[in-house]
């Protein structure tokens, strides 16, 4: 069965990713489903999110098919978590001196990533950055607070989703 382009995928305990009819196994960050998400409490934030742009790292993969904006990840690319920095939730060149996350990472979650439109319009401090749709840990793992799915399910999933499209994230 054929899922409508800008349906929303909507996260569903325990563990799944439902999009239309297709339902995939899914991670979300430790402290549970928070509607009061906070920078550091490893919950995922509660709510409906634009899928912003994806991000892809070109030396293990291929630009993935899909209608939402792409580029490229590079080794200096990061993502500041400083809720006193002016770069809160927002891309960084590396090194930086504020507190960030590397987006370049040996670990794969980040091989494949969906920016979410979470805390960005504009970015509050200390209500959360760095929340994204990735790949998950081959044991699904809890995140720090974003939702990952397995590599060939969100390949699955951005090959079929519209610009409309929303993640949607239903308070605990």
């Amino acid at each position: 069965m054929r899922v409508k382009a800008d349906a929303d995928l909507v996260v569903r305990p325990p563990g799944f990713l439902c999009w239309g009819a297709r339902r995939f196994a899914c991670a979300i960050g430790w402290g549970g489903v928070r509607s009061n998400k906070r920078e550091g409490d490893g919950g995922t934030p509660a709510g409906r999110f634009p899928l912003r742009r994806v991000l892809y790292r070109p030396d293990r993969m291929a630009p993935p098919r899909t209608a939402l904006p792409v580029a490229p990840l590079g080794p200096r690319d990061g993502w500041c978590d400083d809720p006193g920095h002016r770069l809160y939730n927002q891309p960084l060149r590396l090194p930086h001196h504020a507190s960030h996350e590397e987006l370049w990472r040996a670990d794969r979650v980040y091989d494949l990533i969906v920016i979410l439109g979470h805390n960005d319009a504009p970015a509050v401090p200390g209500l959360g950055s760095a929340v994204f749709l990735h790949v998950a840990q081959p044991d699904y793992a809890p995140t720090a607070g974003c939702v990952a799915v397995a590599v060939g399910d969100l390949l699955t999933i951005l090959a079929g989703v519209g610009r409309r499209a929303r993640l949607s994230v239903p308070p605990a």
